[in-house]
């Protein structure tokens, strides 16, 4: 018995070393567990387009929305590991793991290692024209009249988007009447139509909405102003001392996937990411490009599980 294992794992071993070399072989599929169009797809699909070049093989992106990330992060959790698929991460894996906790067959965090992080951008508090606040002031001190009855669009239950303005409304102290949708592009449909007048999604995306007249900003949620809307304030400028949260992008692989495989997309990662076409992309959407260590997207990803438990907890937020 012993003598067929040690001769099995003789062969297996160089079958291994010689797939880790060769790789990648075949397509390389990155899941992207958000609705097309939202703040973190667009970004992954120009530097896919980069990685593909460099890896000489097709990266394709894969959207599986639905319930906080966790239906699209499940599929990756329990694909082989051996880098063909690959999952797209943001804040909402984060939060999820917190919000959904015990609710799961699949751990968020634990079943993943980190690749790299790509990039993070803002949040913008936006409102639409009808909605008769300019400020932040103004706002809170519109809620507080009418406590409930101002609703807030989010991507979805467990979203950045949807924590994010749960923490600006307990630091505010006011309340707000969550209305979630089934990712970013629904519920931007409906902010720029005015049915639901407040939401706080990636500043890039909205920019362009912002400079046509058709949302205001009152503030965003960044340590900085951002690059495209120096003339709004931080949500901390604006009166909420320590606010901070990002909307960031991050690649992590099964749990189990050969450290080589990862180095390698480790640094293609990188070397996309520092291409003219993925840099003049995230210049003018107004994404701050990152690329880390494995080491340092996994530290990154525990940090942020920690830090919306936080808020999780005070906030009292939920999914239901």
């Amino acid at each position: 018995m012993q003598r067929r294992f040690l001769l099995a794992s003789a062969l297996w071993l160089p079958l291994c070393a010689s797939a880790q070399a060769d790789y990648p072989s075949r397509p390389i599929r990155v899941v992207v567990p958000f609705s097309p169009g939202g703040a973190v797809d667009g970004p992954m699909r120009a530097i896919a387009e980069q990685l593909g070049k460099r890896l000489k093989q097709q990266v394709i992106i894969e959207n599986k929305p639905g319930a906080g990330a966790t239906i699209g992060s499940e599929s990756v959790a329990r694909a082989p590991a051996d880098g063909y698929t690959l999952l797209l991460a943001s804040q909402t894996n984060a939060i999820s793991a917190t919000l959904y906790a015990g609710k799961l067959g699949f751990n968020p965090i634990d079943d993943f290692a980190g690749v790299s992080l790509l990039g993070r951008e803002p949040g913008a508090l936006v409102v639409h024209p009808s909605l008769p606040v300019n400020n932040v002031a103004e706002l809170v001190a519109l809620a507080k009249a009418k406590p409930g009855e101002l609703n807030y669009a989010s991507s979805g239950n467990g979203s950045g988007q949807h924590l994010f303005m749960a923490m600006f409304a307990s630091m505010a102290g006011i309340q707000l009447t969550h209305v979630p949708y089934k990712g970013s592009g629904q519920a931007v449909t409906d902010l720029l139509a005015g049915t639901v007048p407040l939401a706080v999604p990636g500043a890039a995306a909205m920019v362009k909405h912002i400079k046509a007249g058709k949302l205001r900003p009152l503030a965003t949620t960044g340590t900085q102003r951002a690059a495209q809307l120096p003339d709004v304030p931080t949500l901390a400028e604006a009166g909420l001392a320590g606010y901070s949260a990002y909307v960031w992008m991050g690649l992590l692989a099964p749990k189990g996937t050969p450290q080589p495989i990862i180095d390698k997309l480790n640094a293609e990662l990188k070397a996309a990411l520092a291409t003219p076409e993925v840099v003049g992309y995230m210049n003018e959407a107004g994404i701050e490009s990152v690329g880390s260590t494995p080491a340092q997207m996994d530290a990154y990803f525990r940090e942020e599980r920690e830090r919306w438990a936080r808020i999780v907890r005070q906030t009292g937020a939920k999914i239901d």
